[in-house]
């Protein structure tokens, strides 16, 4: 799920208005909403998965952290192809492709196929995501700009509320034997409505800036991150072999290597995948950090809470998504209040009380489960549930627009795309750190495992905290998008 919604490349100058471009923004929104289901659904139906397809519990992990991490590499170069190439073709080419993959998870007879075919839905939604930003600001006057964004708070909301009760329903209905193949049939038609839409409603027109692709980079971030996530899913399994901790120790020289490369590339007058710069700014620095430990926290959360409820209390996927709602509500109530002018006035103040709220309902939830064990109850956990939906709104709503005003104008487009992987590479590092942190505690027992694994998202968020406070104390006058 991505929720930053600044376009990280210059778009062409606003149109007078394109005459099909409501209807077009529901064809983007369609897009949106197809990415954000597939981030929810396998937390919800991994444990139904691998016991219809086998596998060790790393499975679960994998078919989040697979699909998360392939976007993560992806939308760093996703909107640069639509410069290169054309939004509405590139459009149309990812949309297509992400709904042949769905298919294909649809379809999988084993774990090592289903997870090859997440890894290609994150890839091709990285190439789908982008164009859409960049088209709204193709297709909308200025004036209509500021409503066209807007809409995407509400869809994203009954997204997040929906979703997961969608899910568990179709995986608890097993409509005519799908089970849990269901969650991915239902991108099909979606995607196939979207693609219609998009040749038929989406403007052809071409951006007349574009920058070379940097695809070295590329190769060298995309192994720095496998080696960085694959042991952390695998070593656990394995008793923590040598070449596990060789492979972590290997992610930071090649992160290093990339560096040195990204340098180099720019004083060579080419276009960096991330300007090295960047990294010499202590707000951008602070907003890594922060984001990173953050939204690792974030999808660590919904992975565990959702395994605690189906393996630990033996609840179904639908009274898991049900229970869940409670958090969804929170941060869209969250949302709707910043975006009433509470980021503008608090700024910086805004994250670190949301960050505050979050932290009470994590050690709420801690307390919750420790009194109840398994008599826990959805409405027993409401309160904490709630707190931490709203605080982990609080915090994303104003979060880019701060961050991206430690930055250069012309830097803004930059920090904008790695910002948004970074949010990707921190939903994969969830899964891996805390689904491993998770299943390692179930040696003892499963309310052991959850305690323990609430004590390191706590842990995460005072990282966060302490993030934070390199940030600038407000977002710069339209420095970004909405979220």
């Amino acid at each position: 799920m991505t929720t930053e919604l600044t376009a990280p490349h210059p778009a062409a100058p606003a149109v007078a208005g394109h005459r099909w471009r409501w209807i077009a923004l529901a064809v983007i929104l369609t897009a949106e909403v197809m990415d954000l289901l597939d981030v929810l659904v396998t937390n919800l139906a991994g444990p139904a998965i691998r016991a219809d397809l086998g596998g060790s519990p790393s499975v679960i992990q994998w078919l989040g952290a697979g699909y998360t991490l392939a976007m993560a590499v992806g939308l760093v170069t996703g909107g640069r192809l639509g410069d290169l190439y054309g939004r509405r073709r590139m459009f149309l080419v990812g949309v297509l492709g992400f709904t042949a993959a769905s298919a294909a998870c649809a379809l999988a007879g084993s774990p090592g196929t289903l997870i090859a075919a997440r890894v290609a839905q994150g890839l091709l939604g990285a190439l789908l995501l982008p164009q859409g930003l960049g088209l709204i600001k193709e297709m909308f006057p200025p004036e209509q700009l500021a409503a066209a964004f807007g809409a995407f708070g509400p869809v994203m909301g009954i997204s997040a509320v929906g979703g997961p009760i969608l899910a568990g329903w179709l995986v608890d209905a097993d409509l005519a034997g799908t089970g849990w193949r269901a969650i991915f049939l239902i991108n099909v038609p979606l995607g196939l409505l979207a693609a219609l839409g998009a040749a038929r409603f989406l403007p052809a027109s071409r951006p007349g800036h574009a920058t070379r692709l940097d695809l070295p980079g590329v190769a060298l971030l995309s192994t720095a991150v496998f080696l960085l996530v694959h042991p952390l899913v695998q070593g656990r399994e394995l008793g923590w072999p040598a070449w596990s901790f060789a492979m972590l120790a290997g992610a930071v020289v090649v992160l290093a290597v990339f560096a040195r490369y990204e340098q180099r590339r720019q004083r060579a007058g080419r276009d960096p995948l991330v300007v090295p710069a960047l990294f010499r700014r202590r707000a951008f620095t602070g907003g890594l950090v922060a984001g990173l430990a953050f939204f690792t926290a974030l999808a660590g959360f919904s992975l565990v809470f959702s395994l605690y409820l189906q393996l630990g209390l033996g609840w179904s996927p639908l009274r898991a998504g049900l229970a869940g709602v409670p958090q969804a509500l929170g941060m869209v109530a969250a949302f709707v209040l910043a975006g009433a002018g509470l980021a503008q006035r608090l700024g910086r103040r805004l994250i670190h009380l949301g960050l505050a709220v979050v932290l009470a309902g994590v050690a709420g939830m801690l307390l919750t489960l420790t009194l109840a064990g398994a008599d826990v109850t959805p409405w027993r956990m409401t309160p904490a549930l709630l707190a931490v939906g709203f605080g982990m709104g609080l915090v994303m709503a104003p979060f880019f627009d701060i961050v991206l005003s430690g930055v250069e104008e012309a830097e803004t487009g930059s920090a904008s795309g790695t910002l948004t992987a970074v949010q990707q590479l921190g939903g994969a590092l969830g899964v891996a750190l805390l689904g491993t942190v998770f299943f390692d505690g179930l040696t003892d027992s499963v309310s052991h495992a959850v305690r323990v694994t609430l004590l390191a998202e706590l842990g995460l968020l005072l990282v966060t905290v302490a993030g934070a406070f390199l940030l600038p104390r407000r977002a710069r006058e339209g420095a970004g998008g909405g979220h």
